[in-house]
């Protein structure tokens, strides 16, 4: 046992040295609401234990432990829940630091009926990430019974609310917000797990494996909708060069000591060997590549839950032939999993291998991997037990507003705030048209668009119907009217937005009148006419038998005699001839002048010889065309 240990944190050490290490602390804010004489907003670093809220908030009154009681929370609370809030505000205790765990201060805090922790740094220095401690029996009884969530402050900002509620005038109000957390640039989340095929490490395997198994359902609902994609890791160590060739090296590394994992029982003579585990997790790997080449990528997540299920070290049944009874029960090809995974045995680089190690290392806004289980999200570390409702809670975070995804919008993981009061957004109760669109974070105030009718508006105070199909909602808030069964509109399809009164009717387009045309002498003033008003329009009568052509606002007889009629077919028969003379004029005398004109120019270009001719040709009633001797 004492020599196994020896190996791993020679390995361990010598993995440190060669690779130039990054943490990144993330972050929650905290804003103080009063008293107004320290209204700011600062930086907190999220605890890795509890539930941090991620996308939301919490708003709560702060309470710090007066003596005789302790201000280090390492101990039990006297009374029972003596932090619980009675009032409309969750309490949110505030402690120092030192003398025991952070993750026993939250215990603490916990037990006592506080809604969160807030821990003040002890020195003056950068923020640092609260971790859970490892693995013992003490810790091990708690830390899974862990929800509120906790964050570290720096000393100067504790100490300012400090002494505020030293003053004992008025309490101190503070927001904790995790709504930026997680960035959300666009409709498409990106998050990763990093884990280990090891069941057989203690509490943090049993986290991982319980995770898996619980958030398997979310995951692929998410996968198949296309909302999110998923990457699974699975971190390796490589062997010093000094001990590729020992024992120790060799049954716990393969292609020649450079991708290694820990001895799951921590002793090289007994049991499993992390060469086991490294080759697991890699067929792990390849399971995923293997099945996003066939568009099913969430296969993983029920390979890796069946496996766990069937070929427990627990159970002696972790090995390739468990393995690959697993694989063939889910239709995947074993063949293209085996090419994937490689030759272990060749002094090589495994591509898929190669490509973990590599991504171990921290970019941009990630640290460096370090520990497992570790989830990232939008390339951002989560913090906090890892269940899956947080987890979700931190997915559904990372999706831009209004891009969210139903299963985020559901009851268990946010409120809808639409429900009150319509959330302040703009609302047409009649109609049953609302801006107010639910999101995750909260609500947004958007004019909709409803049954193909785009609304535009600020979506607070209005919004209203523009395009052409505007006029089917309310008519476009336009007037309208309806008499003797005939509608009447100021709203038009050819007008994209704005109200006009139709003809026959004077107005602003909200409100119209009908226009008296005969009294105000616009139509009808035809000698001998009359003229009676109707609803959007007159009627005229003429005098006698006559006609009415209401465009030149005249009468005509209805019966012509045969006088008129000789008149007419002589005026029809001067147009046609006249057309047709000019027709004939083109056809001849016009074209003839042309088809002369271009060959006086042809002749000028093209030249005639003796062997080579070309000849422009021209006959009557047909078209100008080319031909050659050659």
């Amino acid at each position: 046992m004492g020599l196994c240990w020896m190996f791993l944190m020679m390995m361990m050490i010598w993995v440190m040295k060669e690779t130039d290490g990054r943490f990144v602390v993330e972050k929650s804010s905290i804003s103080v609401i009063s008293p107004d004489s320290l209204r700011s907003k600062h930086d907190a670093a999220i605890g890795n234990f509890g539930l941090p809220d991620y996308g939301g908030s919490m708003v709560g009154t702060v309470v710090y432990p007066r003596k005789p009681l302790s201000p280090f929370g390492c101990s039990r609370f006297d009374g029972d829940k003596p932090f619980k809030s009675t009032g409309s505000r969750p309490t949110i205790l505030l402690l120092d630091r030192g003398e025991c765990y952070f993750a026993l201060k939250a215990w603490n805090a916990q037990q006592a009926g506080a809604a969160a922790l807030i821990v003040v740094d002890a020195i003056d220095e950068p923020l640092i990430t609260m971790d859970s401690p490892e693995a013992s029996t003490t810790a091990d009884d708690f830390i899974e019974k862990l929800t509120i969530p906790s964050a570290l402050i720096q000393l100067s900002f504790g100490q300012s609310i400090k002494d505020a509620l030293q003053k004992g005038d008025q309490e101190v109000l503070l927001k904790l917000d995790w709504s930026e957390s997680v960035p959300h640039p666009d409709h498409r989340v990106e998050y990763e797990l990093w884990t280990n095929s090891n069941d057989e490490c203690g509490a943090r395997c049993d986290e991982q494996m319980n995770f898996i198994k619980n958030f398997k359902g979310h995951a692929q609902i998410l996968e198949r909708g296309g909302y999110t994609m998923f990457t699974p890791h699975y971190i390796t160590w490589y062997c010093p060069k000094p001990f590729v060739l020992s024992d120790q090296c060799k049954s716990q590394c393969i292609n020649h000591g450079r991708y290694c994992a820990p001895d799951p029982e921590q002793d090289f003579g007994e049991g499993y060997s992390g060469k086991q585990v490294v080759l697991e997790n890699l067929r792990q790997l390849c399971v995923h590549r293997v099945a996003n080449e066939t568009n099913r990528s969430w296969v993983w997540w029920d390979y890796v839950t069946d496996f766990h299920i069937r070929c427990s070290m627990k159970k002696q049944r972790y090995s390739i032939e468990c393995a690959e009874d697993v694989i063939k029960s889910l239709g995947l090809p074993s063949e293209k999993i085996q090419k994937c995974m490689g030759d272990p045995d060749a002094d090589v680089e495994n591509e898929v291998l190669k490509v973990e190690q590599d991504s171990q290392v921290g970019r941009g806004s990630r640290g460096d991997v370090t520990i497992l289980p570790t989830l990232v999200v939008n390339n951002v570390q989560y913090r906090g037990k890892l269940e899956r409702t947080a987890v979700l809670r931190a997915v559904c975070s990372g999706f831009k507003e209004t891009t969210d995804p139903p299963i985020c919008l559901s009851g268990d993981l946010e409120t809808n705030e639409c429900l009150e009061r319509n959330g302040g957004c703009w609302i047409d109760s009649e109609n049953g048209i609302s801006a107010c669109k639910d999101t995750f974070r909260g609500r947004v105030c958007e004019c909709p668009s409803v049954n193909g009718v785009q609304y535009q508006g600020d979506g607070y105070s209005f919004c209203k119907p523009v395009g052409p199909g505007r006029c089917t909602v309310d008519n476009g808030g336009c007037w309208s009217d309806i008499r003797d069964g005939k509608k009447f509109s100021a709203c038009s399809v050819n007008n994209m937005t704005g109200c006009s009164c139709p003809q026959g009717f004077l107005g602003d387009g909200r409100t119209c009148k009908d226009i008296d045309e005969c009294k105000a002498g616009l139509a009808c003033q035809c000698d001998g006419c009359t003229c009676k008003n109707t609803y959007g329009g007159y009627d005229c009568k003429c005098k006698g038998d006559k006609l009415y052509i209401a465009d030149q606002d005249t009468c005509i007889e209805r019966k012509v005699s045969k006088y008129a009629w000789f008149i007419s077919l002589l005026v029809l028969g001067v147009v046609a001839s006249a057309g047709l003379a000019g027709y004939i004029f083109y056809r001849y005398r016009l074209r003839a002048y042309m088809d002369s004109e271009i060959m006086s120019i042809m002749s000028q270009y093209m030249p005639l010889d003796n062997q080579h001719q070309s000849q422009v040709v021209t006959h009557e009633n047909e078209p100008l065309r080319q031909t050659s001797t050659v």
